[in-house]
């Protein structure tokens, strides 16, 4: 990326001041080489957010952004109704609520690798991955309007879960504010049996290693201790999310200039957060999140009900629950004011530092776990939120290490075959229906994680809590 237009405000933020119809300044997180290393399409597409009515405060971008549809994936906005904010589906994303829970196991992860292919055998044959993977669960439309407002509660309440898991995940499991009436029958049909999978793509189910500790006392209170194995969730809203995003963005597309809306970019589309068409998506986005909080729900149980049979003296516990491709409605202070806000993040996630009333109580002290999740064969790492994010970022930090290369250009360069036999000889497991997608999923094909971390704590976005490495790793 050609920073020439950017100014630099400290050594991890670097700002393009407003400038045509942008109505605030763009900011974007990170170090110089990792900004360098970014296509200049982050740039364009942050400025062109910047444009968009009722935004406040500046349009951010996390250490790990890249081009995405319409807003950059790692893009962070907030929008004021009250002065004529808008919501954008592209803001979202269309995997609504793609987000990452951990379990803590109580097994050492040596225990755990020793029987790594048995494992990785026994989850792969479990839990279905890949594009258009079903499951065993089929939802009648009571079930599924029962899960689209329920969310990971109604999953409990069905026997998938256990109610302490609730306090550890975002909302406390169920999105309020869902409207099931603004699903589409075809929505609802691509979602009817995909419950309980992973999909294709970045999602993954991966029992990882507790490799390094870097804050001793966050660590223990995470319940994460070196040396032992935790799992990790990756996953979203899967058909269902999709198809939401499909149609409200060829909707808003097509409803912009009614409401004298000027796009620059068509990806952009969006309508007034009070408006009917604003509403309706606010409604199906949520029942999306649901969608996606139950979905990640019942692979919990079914990864549980694997451990069960090959380690009974496991104790699989959530540890959290965070989702980065949502809009939610937070306060957050601007100018000195405190304002309610929709806050887009585009792969990002919620930050809340230390003594956020929104936390629950388990977290005041220390802050939000935030899940960095790596790419295959590379570390992940379990963060903590900072009371400084506040003002950066609205409370937000990065979600994963970000693509370097288009899929495309992964398969041209790694062949998935030769990929899982290299993993294989470092002890990793990897399970995936698509030896494609396993090229495509490369880990040469992502920056490096460890210096997207890095420059997230050193912008004050995020803390350092513990590095984890794969041991198996069921791949989409």
């Amino acid at each position: 990326m050609d920073l020439s237009a950017f100014r630099q405000r400290d050594e991890h933020c670097w700002e393009l001041p407003a400038r045509g119809a942008m109505r605030v300044p763009a900011r974007i997180f990170g170090s110089r080489a990792l900004l360098e290393d970014m296509d200049d399409k982050v740039a364009e597409q942050i400025g062109n957010v910047a444009t968009l009515p009722g935004i406040v405060g500046a349009a951010c971008a996390m250490p790990d952004a890249h081009w995405g549809y319409g807003f950059p994936i790692g893009g962070v906005a907030a929008f004021d109704a009250d002065a004529g904010g808008v919501v954008s589906a592209g803001g979202v994303g269309f995997d609504v609520s793609c987000g990452v829970r951990m379990l803590t196991t109580g097994l050492a992860a040596d225990e755990v690798s020793a029987i790594g292919e048995r494992l990785a055998d026994a989850l792969f044959a479990r839990i279905p991955a890949g594009v258009g993977s079903q499951g065993r669960i089929a939802l009648d439309k009571q079930a599924m309007d029962g899960m689209l407002a329920g969310g990971a509660r109604w999953a409990v309440e069905q026997g998938w879960g256990e109610e302490c898991d609730l306090e550890r995940v975002e909302e406390g499991g169920r999105m309020a504010g869902a409207r099931p009436d603004c699903i589409s029958a075809r929505a609802r049909e691509r979602q009817r049996r995909e419950m309980g999978t992973l999909g294709s793509g970045n999602h993954y189910l991966e029992v990882q290693r507790v490799a390094e500790l870097f804050d001793s006392e966050l660590a223990r209170a995470f319940g994460l201790v070196e040396g032992d194995a935790v799992v990790s969730i990756h996953c979203g809203s899967r058909g269902l999310g999709h198809q939401v995003g499909t149609e409200f963005l060829r909707d808003m597309a097509a409803a912009a200039p009614k409401f004298g809306i000027e796009l620059p970019d068509r990806e952009l589309a969006c309508a007034p957060i009070r408006s009917a068409l604003g509403e309706r998506y606010l409604g199906a986005m949520r029942a999306a999140i649901n969608c996606a909080l139950a979905n990640r729900q019942i692979i919990t149980h079914l990864t549980r009900e694997v451990f069960a049979t090959l380690f009974p003296q496991a104790r699989l516990e959530l540890l959290y629950d965070v989702s980065h491709n949502t809009c939610k409605v937070e306060e957050h202070e601007i100018d000195g004011e405190q304002r309610t806000l929709f806050v887009h993040r585009k792969g990002a996630t919620r930050a809340f530092g230390p003594g956020h009333s929104d936390l629950p109580a388990i977290f005041r002290e220390t802050g939000q776990p935030v899940l960095v999740g790596g790419s295959m064969g590379t570390a992940s790492w379990v963060l903590a939120g900072t009371t400084s994010s506040e003002q950066l970022a609205f409370s937000s930090a990065c979600h994963g290490a970000g693509r370097a290369m288009s899929r495309n250009a992964a398969r041209r360069r790694w062949q998935g075959r030769q990929l899982v036999h290299e993993l294989e000889t470092r002890g990793i497991w990897i399970r995936s229906p698509s030896f494609r997608g396993v090229a495509e999923e490369a880990p040469g094909a992502y920056k490096d994680v460890s210096a997207v971390v890095d420059a997230t704590e050193a912008a004050g976005l995020a803390r350092r809590v513990a590095r984890v490495t794969p041991i198996v790793c069921i791949k989409g």
